[in-house]
């Protein structure tokens, strides 16, 4: 049974940072493509990053800036996104996924994954 189960979300303040967490049992991560992406309430799903199989190419939002930063450490199975320089408007239920199934769509696009996680919340205070 596939399951992703993130972690590391928190309340924090302006400016501060976390490292989001998603961890894989029954997939290789190494073998698909995973993407982060985020809701906040009212909102629709947002793409924050993601990296190809064997962490070979990073993407990321628009809007980061370079303040969020994808990596894969495949011997634990895990995917992290590491958040810098945190705004209010960062606050969100951050979700994590796994593309098992290759469609063609761009891993922007939320219709590009197969499985994902239940989320992590992240809240950053003024």
């Amino acid at each position: 049974q596939v399951q992703l189960v993130e972690s590391g979300g928190a309340l924090v303040e302006t400016g501060g940072s976390l490292r989001l967490s998603c961890a894989a049992s029954g997939l290789m991560l190494s073998r698909y493509a995973v993407g982060w992406f985020r809701q906040a309430p009212g909102e629709v799903r947002e793409f924050v990053a993601a990296i190809t199989r064997n962490g070979d190419k990073t993407y990321y939002g628009n809007f980061l800036k370079d303040r969020f930063t994808i990596s894969g450490d495949y011997a634990k199975n895990t995917v992290y996104l590491e958040m810098n320089s945190l705004k209010p408007e960062d606050t969100a239920l951050y979700y994590c996924a796994a593309e098992t199934i290759v469609r063609g769509r761009q891993l922007s696009s939320p219709y590009a994954y197969d499985y994902w996680g239940q989320g992590t919340q992240v809240t950053v205070s003024l």
